[in-house]
């Protein structure tokens, strides 16, 4: 299946460019002569139509001859050879479509029209802000400062065990990770009516295909040599993929889902940024929010969905703000997305803690996921949705920047206490 309508691409070809250039894309480079290939396949298939509408009348005249007895020997020859030249068509308009199919693939989805212009992070809109700012009377550590010093987070130890971009938590920043992802789990689950799924950490080649990780993002992943096996980069490709090939009754939507699972990223392209702390892992937790929904609902469900991530900033009293991505910081599949963005008083700067983006029909196409509207025989794509509910090490980094204390201890948020067993400050061990 394709990202992208085939049809709609053919018939919209002017409007495709138009909002790919918005992305900042290469528009001529992109599309490599998509044009060019659907001449060349329209022509074969008309080459051949015409071949078959003159090899029945021939055939027909070849019936009659032999009524009369006359020799037809000569048309014969001429119906097998349009054989070969109609095989032939069929082959030519087969290829340009498989290489039209193969542009397609690399195509990022088209912005919505609500998503603001521009090409860089720097061109994006703020929505909203939540929450105020912490006055501090000392000067605030970053995170990887202050987990050092308590003793909750070490990060030579990681290096020594896996390399680079590696963390081990000890104690009560075990804990604490611990904590954030259950307290998540029930928010989502119990307030906010999400199904919670275990999915497997592993996947397989089609299902990233059907999100858009592949084949484009190779290199960001980690693959088992010699297996179809994948690491996760997050839990949208297994829980998008659960109805991958699968047509949905309209009564069941909207679906939502939520999973906590480790994801693992290469960071192929992110090497040089963010060398400092938990920010960028080659693995690291986060508890996921997917939705199936009509199109219909699209637009209303992503607003919701992404008031669901806010409400655990919210409860846990983290500032954020939340951006609306500029046309050329989307995602590769994105057709609008929003970033929550966490006050990190120790780095002095708002870092993304989640991205909740719609992707309209895009991965539905590509995944085979379809519904059936109520009344109807036909059967439509879906619309997807995702975000992050939240990233779990941003969010722990994010609560030992804003929560520290002038003697190096980190309060505990008041929603967290419960499941922190009741412990209400992080302090260093004794031994």
């Amino acid at each position: 299946m394709l990202m992208l309508d085939l049809g709609f691409v053919r018939a919209n070809l002017a409007q495709v460019r138009e909002k790919l250039g918005r992305r900042g894309a290469d528009v001529a480079a992109m599309l490599g002569g998509f044009e060019e290939l659907d001449r060349i396949r329209r022509a074969a298939i008309t080459q051949s139509e015409s071949l078959k509408a003159e090899r029945n009348q021939i055939s027909g005249e070849v019936a009659k001859r032999k009524q009369k007895g006359e020799d037809a020997a000569e048309l014969m020859d001429r119906t097998r050879s349009m054989k070969e030249e109609i095989e032939r068509c069929t082959a030519d308009a087969a290829e340009a479509e498989q290489q039209m199919q193969a542009v397609l693939q690399q195509i990022p989805n088209l912005p919505a029209e609500s998503v603001p212009p521009g090409t860089s992070a720097e061109d994006n809109v703020e929505v909203r802000r939540w929450g105020t700012l912490r006055a501090f009377d000392f000067a605030p550590k970053p995170h990887w400062e202050l987990g050092e010093q308590l003793g909750i987070l070490n990060f030579e130890q990681a290096a020594k065990i896996s390399g680079a971009r590696f963390a081990v938590y000890w104690d009560a920043g075990a804990r604490l990770e611990r904590a954030l992802a259950n307290f998540m789990l029930d928010l989502h689950t119990g307030t906010h009516g999400y199904r919670e799924v275990l999915p497997p950490f592993m996947v397989n080649e089609a299902s990233l295909f059907g999100t858009g990780q592949l084949p484009k993002f190779k290199e960001d992943l980690f693959h088992c040599e010699g297996r179809d096996h994948w690491m996760i980069p997050t839990a949208e490709v297994p829980l998008t993929n659960l109805y991958r090939d699968d047509i949905l009754e309209e009564k069941q939507l909207p679906i939502s889902v939520t999973a906590y699972t480790p994801c693992f990223r290469a960071e192929a392209g992110a090497y040089g940024k963010d060398v400092r702390g938990l920010v960028r892992q080659h693995q690291f937790q986060k508890v996921e929010l997917v939705k199936f929904v009509t199109p219909e609902q699209s637009s209303a469900e992503h607003e919701k969905l992404t008031q669901h991530a806010e409400a655990v900033l919210q409860a846990l009293e983290l500032p954020y703000r939340v951006m609306n991505l500029c046309a050329g910081d989307l995602g590769f599949s994105a057709a609008k997305t929003y970033d929550l963005e966490v006050w990190l008083p120790g780095q002095n700067l708002y870092r993304e803690i989640s991205s909740c983006s719609n992707f309209e029909a895009f991965q539905a196409r590509r995944a085979n996921i379809r519904y059936r509207p109520q009344g109807q025989k036909k059967t439509e794509f879906v619309h997807t949705l995702n975000g992050s509910g939240l990233a779990v090490g941003r969010t722990w980094l994010a609560i030992v920047e804003n929560y520290q204390q002038a003697d190096g201890t980190v309060a505990i948020p008041t929603a967290l206490q419960p499941y922190m067993g009741g412990l209400k400050v992080i302090e260093a061990r004794l031994s």
